[in-house]
């Protein structure tokens, strides 16, 4: 066996690998022993046909397909694993030649780790915002909102409308246009156009014909930009009263009998909810700066299969929450090659974030410690409610060692907070 490696652009390597004409012959001995039961030839028991003669009446391509199934994974990883190519995507495979009595012969063209060429990553400016306690009073205050109902007055902005709606275009109703005792919070633009605007000035039990014209991005086809009628039915209004944020408000809606009580556990909570969300801010902001600055190469390949990675992941996440990928796909009107396509942008980041930690890693000889892989364990054994050890014994010596890589990156990942403005 033989292999000869052609470098390609953009991190693209084209390998042929040539399996001698006796390696192909035992293929092609296993691939007869495989199908020999499906040939049926007069003068034989079935199974009893001699390869020969099976070759001999079909000729000897009837096994080709059969022996490069099973000879080109066995050679490949053969290969690879004695080359000093550091690949990261799945093979391409063509067949360049497949003859008996001949060598086999086959191509795998594949994506190579890119290299990454470091800007500047130390002393990277990334500021961080801070949230006000005010804002969660009043989010506390909107959740605990009362409903009033409102009989004497026409709907005015703000309002709670309770309707009937029946739509149509050109006279005919649509798919999704009619429903009864809906919520419209008037002004919130939940509802197309200026729905909602039409509705001010009309009282309980009056019917209001409503004119609007459906957005020419609209996601059903058939309504994007056409005029639409709606027949709106006002069966009832009611508006928001918000509490007043006092003593009364505080004991109500916390275990607190004061409200500077319940400020400050509101900022305790906060403090510790804004140093989680600025420790990811200031993460996020940068790793993107890092990549920024420097420069990488990264096969199209490479982001397809983190895309595909991606899409499993997700589609792995609804089936826990009781829905199908294919569901899903039905619901938002979308395919699996676009949603694909938009996992891209996202795959690539995905990518330049790991290549870039990865040679910070290199270059700041960052390493992770046996303390800090005990340290993921006892986390990993706190998770999932069993004992260290246990979870030891599952990991192998693979799994060690890419746990140690994973901790070394985010080690990266805190080398650039650190050394950050």
């Amino acid at each position: 066996m033989s292999l000869q490696v052609e470098k390609l652009e953009h991190n693209m390597a084209k390998l042929t690998i040539e399996v001698d004409a006796a390696e192909f012959k035992n293929a092609m001995t296993k691939a007869y022993n495989k199908q020999k039961k499906s040939f049926n030839v007069p003068g034989f028991r079935k199974g009893k046909v001699p390869q020969a003669y099976i070759e001999k009446i079909y000729g000897p391509e009837v096994f080709y397909e059969e022996a490069a199934n099973s000879i080109i994974p066995e050679a490949y990883a053969r290969e690879i694993q004695d080359c000093d190519l550091e690949i990261v995507s799945r093979p391409e495979i063509d067949i360049e030649q497949i003859e008996k009595g001949k060598s086999f012969i086959f191509t795998a063209e594949v994506a190579l780790k890119p290299e990454v060429t470091l800007g500047e990553y130390k002393g990277l400016e990334a500021p961080v915002e801070v949230e006000e306690v005010t804002a969660e009073l009043v989010k506390q205050q909107e959740e605990n909102a009362r409903e009033i109902t409102v009989e004497d007055r026409p709907i005015e902005n703000g309002d709670i409308a309770l309707i009937d709606y029946s739509g149509s275009v050109d006279g005919v109703k649509f798919d999704g246009g009619t429903a009864e005792n809906q919520t419209l919070v008037i002004g919130s633009g939940s509802f197309i156009d200026n729905f909602e605007e039409q509705l001010i000035g009309a009282n309980i039990g009056d019917e209001v014909e409503v004119h609007v014209t459906f957005p020419e991005e609209y996601h059903a086809a058939d309504l994007a930009g056409k005029d639409a009628v709606f027949e709106v039915k006002i069966n009832g209004i009611k508006v928001k009263e918000l509490p007043v944020i006092d003593d009364e408000f505080a004991d109500e809606v916390s275990e607190f009998d004061t409200l500077e009580e319940y400020k400050a556990d509101i900022r305790a909570k906060l403090a510790e909810q804004k140093e989680k969300a600025a420790k990811t801010e200031k993460e996020n902001k940068v790793v993107d700066l890092a990549i920024e600055n420097a420069q990488m190469d990264i096969p199209e390949v490479m982001i397809e299969d983190q895309a595909e990675q991606m899409y499993q992941e997700f589609a792995q996440n609804m089936s826990y929450q009781g829905i199908s990928i294919d569901q899903y796909l039905q619901f938002t009107n979308s395919t699996r090659e676009q949603m694909l396509e938009e996992m891209k942008p996202q795959a690539k980041k995905r990518i330049q974030s790991r290549l870039v930690l990865e040679a910070i890693v290199a270059a700041e000889n960052i390493q992770a410690t046996e303390e800090d892989v005990e340290k993921e364990f006892a986390n990993m054994a706190e998770m999932y409610q069993m004992e260290a050890d246990k979870i030891k014994e599952i990991f192998g010596d693979a799994q060690k060692e890419q746990m140690k890589e994973d901790i070394a990156v985010q080690k990266a990942v805190d080398f650039l907070v650190a050394e950050s403005k």
